[in-house]
C-alpha cells in the first residue's frame, strides 16, 4: 500500500496524472518530457517509454474531454449565482460535476495503474526509494520555511 501511494505522488510529481478538480491541463509539460524524466529516474527501456507513452496518450485525450465538459459545467453553475437563481439547475449541473470529476479520477487512477504495471520490480523499488528521498527534500525545505517566519 505504501508503494503505492509513493507511486501516485511520483506520477503527480511528473504530471502524468490528471487532476481530479477540472483544471486546465495547458499548465503540464508534454508527455515526452515526463516519460524522459521518469526514463531518468528509474532507467526505462526504450520499449517501456514506448508503452508509457502510449498509455498516457490515450488516458489524457479522455480525461482532457471531461476536463472541458466538467469546465463548461462550473461556467454554468457560476451563471446561477445571481438574484434569480435556478436551484434545480444548479443541483442538476453540481450532480453532473460531481460525475465527471469521478469519472476523471476513476480514469487517472487506471493510468496511474496501467504504467505502474509497465515498470519491473527493481523499478519500483527504485522509484519508491526515490519518492522519499523527494518526500524528506520537501519536509526539510517546509521545516526551513516555518524557521523563517
Amino acid at each position: 500500500m505504501k508503494l503505492v501511494k509513493l507511486f501516485g505522488i511520483a506520477l503527480l510529481t511528473f504530471g502524468l496524472a490528471a487532476p481530479t478538480l477540472a483544471q486546465d491541463m495547458s499548465q503540464q509539460a508534454p508527455q515526452g518530457d515526463q516519460v524522459d524524466q521518469l526514463a531518468e529516474l528509474v532507467g526505462l527501456s526504450d520499449d517501456q517509454q514506448t508503452e508509457i507513452r502510449g498509455i498516457i496518450e490515450e488516458m489524457q485525450g479522455e480525461i482532457q474531454e471531461l476536463q472541458a465538459e466538467a469546465q463548461q459545467i462550473q461556467q454554468s453553475i457560476q451563471a446561477e449565482i445571481k438574484p434569480d437563481y435556478d436551484e434545480g439547475k444548479i443541483r442538476d449541473n453540481s450532480e453532473k460535476l460531481g460525475d465527471l470529476t469521478g469519472e476523471m479520477t476513476a480514469l487517472s487512477t487506471l493510468m496511474q495503474a496501467k504504467v505502474d504495471a509497465v515498470f519491473t520490480e527493481e523499478q519500483r523499488a527504485e522509484l519508491d526509494k526515490r519518492m522519499q528521498q523527494m518526500q524528506q527534500q520537501m519536509q526539510q525545505q517546509r521545516q526551513m520555511q516555518q524557521q523563517m517566519q
